[in-house]
């Protein structure tokens, strides 16, 4: 869909012989550029689009007057002062290459940055690569890492999409990183958020009529996948990450709710796009149930699916209000270990999703665990392990938010407390406040040696036939590939290796 004002992409971009070239939309307003203090004009390209190239450089801070009114850039790369400040331009380090993988080969460790290390950075992340590829994982997922208000939150509240965190350590943080994991010879997934833009949305909307009312999302308003300039902040921005950083693959996060009724739906678009800049890069989906549009329309690598882990915690915990209703029987185990193109599935014991959603973002039982895990390890779809679940990580991994608007930060703890009330598994608890420092602190890791059943778990995904069989006994599940074969007992939460 892309006309010739969009083939340059948005944002400030240093050029190869000096200057910057700079670039936004805003087609109800005449923009002016606002560099280190200096005013410059901008002239229009086209399609409500913006445009000068400009003596800067990389490091000076900018952002654009609207209506006398100073916002920073929408497609920012680097937000040093959070989401009220200047814009910075940035110039990217060379490029490392990650490994060559394929899909088969996948096995994913998720981690958010800011919980998984004392530091909170992507610095931070380095020092436990190497024992992560020697324990078997081949990727690392990042949570989304994209500035949003505040210190500290999960990420999916990001409203600069292109700039990395500053608490993170920002754009240079991030590419030391990616090199750091590519040095170990593990590659690196990115969690994006398409569907909605967190509180501050309206430094973004400033611009342009970037969202939509024809469409509503749980979280915030939908984006206008109509505009084509809103295609290209998220294309543009999918793109930046393979190009610029190293990124490996991205997660698009829950894909049901970008909405679009274009002819070439637009995570269809971003997925051909980014395959033309590294072919490659795995594009993966977090959809809802049983909706395999990202595979069978878009073309995506692989999607979550979220029905595994389900049927295996309800087996386990006897949970079963809300959505876990319709889940925990052993036919239905059967059925989600058994579905065609097993490798497309992303599958899991846990993630981010299903423990920092409980009211106290408690974990499984530790024998719990130990079964759903060893299942996951030991089926033939892509296992992803949240962090901390290699030694079975007992500290729990809240929801916590930093905002900086009062009324934001205010209904954010009454939307957690109203969230629980009628749950009767956590009735009496105290929710904890997400504001508050603690609940951050409470879900910081305390790492240990990695367990030994998950560490030949995972060296056996690399040695066993693909091939899966599956045989039930009551609440009894036999798994066997090739010569070896894996025991669950749900009743007595009991797990064996054999062979």
């Amino acid at each position: 869909m892309a006309t010739e004002v969009w083939q340059r992409p948005l944002g400030a971009v240093p050029l190869e012989g000096g200057g910057v070239a700079f670039r936004v939309w805003a087609p109800e307003a005449e923009p002016t550029l606002v560099l280190e203090g200096r005013e410059h004009a901008l002239a229009p390209s086209g399609d409500g689009v913006w445009e000068a190239e400009v003596a800067a450089k990389p490091g000076d801070a900018y952002r654009y007057r609207l209506d006398g009114t100073l916002w920073p850039d929408p497609c920012s790369r680097f937000q040093p002062e959070g989401v009220r400040g200047p814009s910075q331009v940035v110039a990217y380090p060379s490029v490392s290459t990650g490994p060559p993988l394929r899909l088969e080969e996948l096995v994913v460790y998720e981690l958010h940055v800011g919980t998984f290390s004392s530091e909170g950075t992507f610095d931070g992340v380095v020092p436990r690569l190497r024992e992560l590829r020697e324990l078997g994982v081949t990727a690392i997922e990042l949570m989304p890492v994209a500035t949003f208000p505040g210190e500290r939150g999960w990420g999916y509240d990001g409203v600069y999409v292109y700039a990395p965190h500053p608490a993170y350590g920002g754009p240079a943080g991030l590419s030391r990183l990616v090199a750091a994991a590519h040095g170990e010879g593990l590659a690196v997934i990115l969690d994006v958020v398409y569907n909605h833009i967190g509180p501050g949305a309206d430094a973004i909307s400033a611009f342009g009529p970037y969202f939509t009312d024809r469409h509503a999302t749980f979280w915030g308003d939908a984006l206008d996948y109509a505009q084509p300039a809103v295609r290209e902040w998220a294309i543009g921005n999918a793109e930046m990450w393979i190009r610029d950083y190293g990124i490996d693959g991205l997660r698009l996060d829950a894909v049901h709710a970008v909405y679009d009724d274009s002819p070439t739906h637009v995570l269809k678009e971003l997925r051909d796009r980014v395959k033309r800049i590294g072919a490659d890069a795995f594009v993966i989906s977090e959809m809802g149930p049983d909706d395999f549009r990202p595979l069978e329309e878009w073309g995506h690598d692989a999607m979550w699916l979220d029905n595994l882990h389900h049927e295996l915690h309800v087996l386990l915990t006897g949970e079963r209000e809300g959505y876990y209703a319709d889940f925990g029987t052993m036919d239905g185990l059967v059925h989600e270990l058994t579905r065609e193109h097993p490798e497309q599935l992303v599958v899991c014991a846990q993630n981010h999703d299903q423990v920092g959603n409980r009211a106290v973002g408690d974990r499984l039982p530790p024998d719990a665990h130990r079964v759903a895990l060893a299942v996951v390890l030991f089926s033939t779809a892509t296992p992803l392990l949240f962090m901390g679940e290699e030694y079975d990580e007992s500290r729990p991994f809240q929801f916590f938010t930093d905002h900086i608007d009062p009324l934001i930060a205010d209904a954010t703890r009454e939307g957690r407390r109203r969230e629980f009330e009628k749950f009767a598994a956590f009735a009496g608890e105290d929710v904890p406040d997400p504001q508050a420092l603690s609940t951050f602190e409470r879900s910081k890791h305390e790492p240990r040696e990695p367990d030994l059943l998950y560490r030949e778990l995972l060296r056996l995904r690399r040695e066993l036939p693909r091939e899966l069989h599956v045989e039930t006994r009551g609440r009894r599940l036999t798994l066997t590939r090739g010569r070896t074969t894996l025991v669950a007992d749900f009743e007595h939460r009991i797990v064996e290796l054999h062979g």
